[in-house]
């Protein structure tokens, strides 16, 4: 699941500037410093590992976005709220089933595992390669519940 073939509501790509995030989907519903929450890992850490101490979380609809210095790039989108991403002409929102998710990712799907995910207890899980060549070490997790999709996260190693 390249991030080139991914568009958020058919309109973001995997990043984008905070205007673009404002015109897409609204005013953010809160915010929160990373600085506050220390996360092991940063989409937008410099090569020498320094994060800038203003990098925040933007959250809406459940979805979560990174943000530094007006650079906005997807961190984990919830579907429950009507948020959806389009992939190679196919929609996955909360709609999409476990079947649909099989014939989009068959290989994915013959090792679907569950994941004990906090706040939200076990859930199936896809673990897709975000790159062809596996060059990258994260990946792109997709969450079911209830036969359903329930949520996207782009997952990085710390």
């Amino acid at each position: 699941m390249a991030e080139k073939d991914i568009l958020l509501n058919g309109r973001l790509k995997r990043y984008f500037t905070l205007n673009e995030f404002t015109s897409v989907l609204g005013k953010p519903d809160s915010s929160q410093l990373l600085s506050d929450i220390e996360p092991c890992t940063n989409i937008f850490q410099e090569a020498d590992g320094s994060v800038d101490p203003e990098v925040k979380y933007l959250y809406k609809n459940g979805s979560r976005f990174e943000c530094s210095q007006r650079k906005v790039a997807i961190d984990e989108i919830r579907f429950e709220k009507g948020d959806f991403l389009v992939f190679k002409n196919h929609t996955l929102n909360k709609n999409t089933t476990m079947a649909d998710l099989r014939r989009i990712f068959p290989n994915a799907a013959k090792h679907i595992g569950i994941m004990d995910v906090a706040g939200e207890g076990k859930l199936q899980v896809l673990q897709l390669r975000e790159d062809d060549d596996n060059v990258s070490d994260g990946h792109i997790n997709l969450f079911i519940k209830n036969g359903k999709l329930y949520f996207m996260h782009w997952w990085f190693p710390c």
